[in-house]
């Protein structure tokens, strides 16, 4: 059984999907064995809800400190699932590998600091983009620069708007994670 820890920032809908993913069998071989928040979230209560241990570590000057121990040693995988603090670069090596994350448009584009959220949606409209989509990547050093593991994508018509692409990107991130997650964790 592989051991998934996922650090996330939000509500935690890419967290349910996971657990979902994991009890349905198309997550194989995997359990959650934490659930690590930066901030007071939904997220937290659905880990709670499916007896996964969490915890909450507030951004700080022992953030970094707290979060290295906070991560189990039998970790195979850490999952960033809307986690919106920049990890160092040294916590980056050390899971070299072994970090993903899901950014909400099709890397390279769009990517880097302060594109996350509505930020990218209206990148991209703003842009005049033809496509969008959402992509999963190994985490570097470089905000957004890792492999690409998977992307999925779908064209914008000319009534989308930030608010509409953000939920069919939200769609398609649904439908990507587990697999990639599937992939990195029994390739």
């Amino acid at each position: 059984m592989k051991n998934i820890t996922i650090l996330i920032s939000g509500s935690g809908t890419n967290l349910q999907r996971i657990i979902d993913c994991i009890d349905n069998g198309k997550i194989r071989n995997a359990k959650i064995n934490q659930v690590i928040a930066d901030r007071e979230c939904f997220g937290l209560e659905r880990a709670e809800k499916h007896n996964i241990p969490n915890q909450l570590i507030k951004r700080g000057k022992d953030f970094y400190e707290n979060l290295e121990k906070a991560i189990p040693e039998n970790t195979d995988l850490i999952v960033l699932a809307g986690f919106l603090s920049i990890l160092k670069p040294e916590f980056c090596e050390k899971w070299s590998g072994k970090i993903i994350n899901i950014h909400p448009a099709l890397l390279p584009k769009f990517g880097g600091k302060g594109m996350w959220g509505h930020h990218v949606h209206n990148a991209v409209i703003e842009a005049g983009e033809k496509e969008s989509g959402a992509t999963v990547h190994f985490v570097t050093s470089g905000i957004d620069e890792g492999k690409v593991i998977l992307q999925g994508k779908f064209d914008i018509d000319e009534h989308d708007t930030a608010e509409t692409l953000a939920q069919k990107v939200h769609q398609i991130e649904y439908d990507i994670f587990p697999i990639a997650i599937d992939l990195v964790l029994n390739k």
